[in-house]
């Protein structure tokens, strides 16, 4: 029945893979692991559970829904044009500058294909305008949407917290110093790529204006919005301590108000785009959540957990290793850095400690190279959203950002595990 498991499991990730929508596959699967088990009504109790899950829904929904008053708001756009502008005048740092404020963007706003999109149509422009390759141009803001490892916004975070049973900061406490370290890498490592491939400067032709976006006006109390719940948060956590413990959702929610009471825009329309940014976070988010429960619950039915329990029992180096490149390769066939890292932390991290590692190590590791294998796969959306600001071709990208995503993974291993 094991070897059942196992083939089941293979299809799953293969299916992903191919693109198959992940919800349904995660759930079939799962599902008809549950039937073989014998106990099909354990996989609909799995769902049930998650679909109330008290640590997550509110976190996830709250911050998607103040993410699209941010965008209505235009506050994040001020934001992203705050930051680049600095760039514009620092031409020896494009590069890595790119990549840095990319990835600090993202921390602020979670979703890998809106930071790409607003940061790279300012950015990417300015890059070639600057003499930058398009390839390397659009690698760099690819190169950096995986800031968001570290926000509360991130799926990931509370998923793990509510594992480790801690708060969401103290996750992001743990992941900090890997993410750092790593981002650093990846912006010099793509910085020495460019410079060895000679596709820093010198490339001429290009249709695209050094100016690009220059007559926005940056309003600095709209641009700070984006950055008050995260300033909160902070402030509020257990590792800094200057203020009471804020929550998630009550910094959400803040920030949400003061988007409102700054921009003073239409008040119901700002409601209804709360709202259906929270319903979007439900629908994508906490529903691949819950298939993915669905999923490790089948996994566990038929004996596959128990099993892959008992080899990583064996050597503390197979689950730093698993934790590693399982995640991290299937992010780079799928596109996907949320389906391998949430059926890994939901089947095998609670577990972690029975391998010699902390939980939140080990699940942080994982969503960590979930989301730097993401950041070189040829087939994200995110990679799509650079390409077509670009008009490159995708694995034009993924030959550049491969080597220092693969570098920053296997550094991040050693810093968390």
């Amino acid at each position: 029945m094991i070897w059942i498991g196992f083939l089941i499991v293979l299809m799953t990730f293969y299916a992903i893979v191919k693109r198959y929508e992940t919800r349904l596959v995660l759930f079939v699967a799962g599902t008809v692991m549950a039937i073989l088990a014998g106990k099909p009504l354990e996989a609909i109790n799995a769902f049930s559970a998650a679909m109330i899950n008290s640590g997550l829904v509110p976190v996830i929904c709250s911050v998607m829904g103040f993410a699209f008053v941010m965008k209505l708001t235009k506050c994040d756009s001020h934001l992203v044009h705050l930051l680049a502008g600095g760039l514009t005048k620092l031409r020896p740092v494009l590069i890595p500058g790119s990549v840095l404020v990319t990835f600090a963007i993202n921390i602020a706003l979670p979703s890998a294909a809106g930071c790409a999109a607003a940061v790279g149509a300012i950015l990417i422009p300015t890059l070639i305008s600057a003499g930058v390759h398009p390839a390397m141009a659009a690698s760099a803001i690819l190169a950096g949407t995986w800031g968001s490892t570290m926000s509360p916004g991130n799926s990931h975070n509370p998923f793990v917290a509510k594992i480790a049973d801690t708060d969401v900061m103290t996750v992001i406490a743990t992941v900090t110093p890997a993410a750092v370290l790593g981002a650093v890498i990846v912006a010099l490592g793509l910085t020495i790529v460019a410079y060895i491939r000679k596709e820093h400067q010198g490339y001429a032709g290009s249709d695209f204006s050094i100016n690009s976006g220059s007559d926005f006006k940056v309003n600095y109390l709209k641009a700070m919005v984006p950055l008050v719940p995260l300033v909160l948060l902070v402030l509020g956590s257990k590792q800094v301590g200057v203020i009471a413990e804020v929550t998630v959702p009550q910094a959400m929610i803040f920030g949400f108000i003061l988007g409102f009471l700054v921009t003073w825009q239409n008040a119901q329309e700002v409601s209804r785009q709360f709202f259906a940014g929270m319903g979007d976070a439900y629908g994508n988010v906490i529903g691949i959540i819950i298939a993915a429960a669905v999923f490790t619950k089948g996994m566990e039915l038929i004996g596959l957990t128990g099993a892959l329990i008992d080899v990583m029992k064996g050597s503390q180096a197979i689950a730093k290793y698993a934790a590693t490149s399982g995640p991290f390769i299937i992010a780079v066939l799928s596109g996907s850095g949320d389906a391998a890292a949430l059926a890994f932390n939901g089947a095998i991290t609670p577990h972690a400690q029975q391998f010699g590692y902390g939980i939140m190590q080990m699940g942080s590791q994982a969503q960590l190279v979930g989301a730097l294998g993401r950041s070189m796969s040829p087939v994200a959306g995110v990679a799509i959203v650079c390409a077509g600001l670009a008009k490159v071709n995708t694995l034009e990208m993924t030959k550049r950002n491969g080597p220092v995503m693969i570098l920053a993974a296997i550094t991040a291993m050693f810093v968390l595990m």
